[in-house]
């Protein structure tokens, strides 16, 4: 009796550790606006989110949407939409430095737009 009194209090010790020791990501999904042309930029615009710290990021050639997912607790949309902007793509947000644009492929260029009409 004693044993198995040593081992549920065992059971019921580890349990409770594991059961309380884990952490839950804060989950965002967010959908940013961001101007693009082709593959190319699809392939730029999802890896500079996923380096910002996203978990997905799925962008949209036709709506210019990018889907993304990422962990409150260790990215921000504004982070992601930085990163994003220094590859050279303007998003809803921040506008890309002229310097970052200009290094973008001539298949990569897209029509800039004034920011007030950005939305």
């Amino acid at each position: 009796m004693k044993k198995q009194t040593i081992i549920l209090s065992f059971v019921f010790v580890f349990i409770s550790a594991i059961s309380f020791g884990q952490k839950y990501p804060i989950v965002n999904k967010d959908t940013v606006k961001v101007w693009g042309n082709c593959e190319s930029c699809k392939k730029r615009i999802e890896s500079a989110a996923i380096n910002a710290g996203a978990v997905s990021a799925v962008w949209n050639e036709d709506s210019k949407l990018l889907l993304v997912t990422y962990d409150g607790a260790k990215t921000s949309n504004h982070k992601i939409q930085e990163k994003i902007a220094a590859a050279g793509y303007d998003t809803r947000d921040i506008e890309a430095s002229g310097n970052a644009y200009d290094k973008l492929p001539g298949c990569c260029k897209y029509e800039r737009k004034p920011a007030e009409t950005k939305q």
